[in-house]
């Protein structure tokens, strides 16, 4: 029953938003609204609780965010890590042309991937074929 119920909305999610890609400003205010109210729904809830006091609140927050692993990426990013760790430069201090570059290293070496991937397969077979 719950694995039909994940089913739908995943499907439903599919469509709407392929559908709403097409509008990205449409699609930014309908997400934006969602957000505000998830929120909303999540600060009146924890109003209900005398003992969620702001102290509280933001030690319950900083645990839940430490343990799941989204306290850095939520607030800093990935790709600014990441960035940080290659020692790269910012998006908007690349060149287009250094931006392409890396595009185009980044496909030699998936395509060197698949090449090594298929060459696996086809030793595989020949492995089965003697068999």
């Amino acid at each position: 029953m719950v694995h039909k119920i994940v089913k739908f909305f995943d499907r439903l999610e599919d469509r709407v938003r392929s559908e709403l890609s097409h509008y990205p400003i449409i699609y930014a205010f309908i997400s934006g609204i969602g957000i505000v109210l998830f929120w909303r729904g999540v600060w009146d809830t924890a109003d209900l609780f005398p003992f969620m006091t702001g102290p509280i609140s933001l030690l319950l927050s900083l645990i839940i965010l430490l343990v799941t692993g989204l306290f850095v990426s939520l607030f800093v990013g990935d790709n600014i890590i990441i960035a940080g760790i290659k020692r790269d430069k910012k998006i908007i201090e690349k060149t287009e042309i250094e931006i392409e570059m890396e595009e185009k290293k980044e496909l030699d070496d998936v395509k060197k991937r698949v090449q090594k991937i298929d060459k696996n397969i086809e030793e595989i077979k020949e492995l089965l074929l003697k068999k």
